[in-house]
């Protein structure tokens, strides 16, 4: 959930050591930044950092508070690019910060409210991925004293291994309608934009629409999964996972995830699919209101 404007601050730090910013426009600059990330807090703005370093569309600029000893990296609304809005929301903030904000907040008096708060679960290698099967057919043999045994049979399914592509724009609209965060305008253009820019996986069915789906958003965290009600418990969610965590994977992409604490079933299922949580760590979703 992203709106216009972004603010994402990844390094504790108290604001009277700031004294000034510096803006970073330059590609040496910003590799030596995207190098220095380590950490689940960093993901984020490494996510933004790999984009930008591989010329991907964003409205945001890099600033950190010194050069070139750095202790703060902050991605903000390009006052180049951007385009003015009331209310904007931030995405992935550490909740550690929360004090912080809260001060900054009162005294430039904007009004804030943490939408909720999410995990944030990734994948450190391919490895660590629990590959689904394609296909499972359960043979029930009839045994004597009316005792059924279940007998499974892995094989390759090339007619769904057929159907399994990315998202291209005539599915913009489609995905928009089932976003929660979208339904509007601007909700199809950020789509339309991930799905032009980014990479992404979709299951389709026999008229080649798609029936199950994930994105990238342009910070490079899976979101927006989604698969139609008709078509669940056949484990397209975590064939369409499963795809792109390896594709992002071997394209050098951070692999990770959000999701709200009361997602208890895209918790388990990322969970149970090798993604690992930081139990240390926890982000949150907030709202900014600049119109008071």
């Amino acid at each position: 959930m992203t709106g216009s404007g972004l603010l994402r601050l990844f390094h504790k730090f108290k604001p009277e050591q700031c004294g000034h910013i510096v803006t970073l426009r330059t590609l040496p600059k910003l590799l030596i930044i995207y190098k220095a990330l380590k950490g689940v807090s960093c993901f984020q703005v490494y996510g933004f950092l790999y984009g930008i370093n591989r010329n991907k569309p964003t409205t945001l600029e890099v600033v950190v508070d010194t050069w070139p000893d750095f202790k703060v990296i902050i991605c903000r609304p390009d006052p180049e690019k951007e385009i003015h809005v009331n209310t904007f929301h931030s995405t992935g903030l550490d909740v550690s910060h929360a004090p912080m904000l809260k001060q900054v907040s009162s005294d430039r008096r904007v009004n804030h409210k943490v939408y909720t708060l999410v995990h944030l679960l990734y994948l450190p290698d391919a490895n660590h991925l629990h590959m689904p099967v394609v296909d499972r057919y359960n043979l029930i043999i009839k045994m004597h004293f009316k005792l059924y045994l279940c007998i499974s049979y892995d094989f390759k399914n090339t007619e769904l291994e057929s159907r399994i592509s990315s998202l291209n724009l005539s599915h913009v609209d489609l995905v928009n309608k089932t976003w929660k965060f979208g339904g509007d305008e601007k909700g199809y253009r950020k789509i339309e934009n991930l799905i032009s820019n980014f990479p992404s996986c979709c299951i389709t069915d026999s008229q080649g629409q798609p029936v199950s789906w994930i994105l990238v958003y342009d910070y490079c965290a899976l979101g927006m999964l989604y698969t139609l009600p008709e078509h669940r418990g056949k484990g397209y969610a975590k064939i369409v996972i499963s795809t792109l965590a390896k594709k992002l994977h071997a394209e050098g992409y951070p692999v990770f995830c959000y999701i709200e604490e009361d997602n208890v079933l895209s918790y388990k299922l990322f969970k149970n699919m090798g993604f690992i949580e930081d139990p240390s760590y926890r982000a949150a979703w907030l709202e900014f209101n600049f119109s008071d």
